[in-house]
């Protein structure tokens, strides 16, 4: 529920604000967003720059921009959405990865799509925990674990 007076922050503006950009943004849409928690979604274009040498021939989804993606939506998104609610809009901060403790359960291929759900652990001081969890199309568990980030002020 708003509070009587504060902005209305959307998906599509959180998005908006996404420092990531192509070829480097693996958030395409934000399906459910609130001060717990956030949904989001993205697919693995088969002509993303990464399949050509991971690997040849039998391409698979490097763990690495698995846990971008998750931190893109459990961190960044998340936390741009804290800020804003907390800041009236303020634009000044950005959000850069800390930590993650992350295991990989499945192997994600080019042309899958996956959903990425983050509740937030905690956020204090402009750092943000999430517990992460990445599923495939059939709800299986591709990845999960924890992702921290840090909101620091532009300079």
């Amino acid at each position: 529920m708003q509070a009587e007076g504060s902005p209305i922050i959307t998906a599509p503006m959180v998005l908006e604000k996404l420092p990531q950009q192509k070829p480097f943004r693996f958030l395409d849409e934000i399906l459910e967003i609130s001060e717990t928690s956030i949904v989001g979604k993205y697919t693995y274009r088969p002509d993303e720059f990464f399949y050509a040498g991971h690997f040849p021939g039998n391409p698979v989804t490097p763990g690495v921009i698995l846990l971008e993606t998750m931190a893109q939506t459990g961190v960044v998104a998340l936390g741009i959405y804290l800020t804003m609610k907390a800041n009236t809009f303020h634009t000044d901060i950005m959000t850069f990865f800390a930590e993650a403790e992350v295991e990989f359960l499945a192997p994600v291929f080019p042309g899958t799509t996956v959903w990425i759900y983050g509740e937030k652990v905690f956020y204090r001081h402009n750092k943000l925990r999430s517990r992460v969890e990445m599923r495939l199309e059939d709800k299986s568990v591709a990845a999960s674990g924890t992702v921290s980030g840090m909101g620091v002020r532009k300079t």
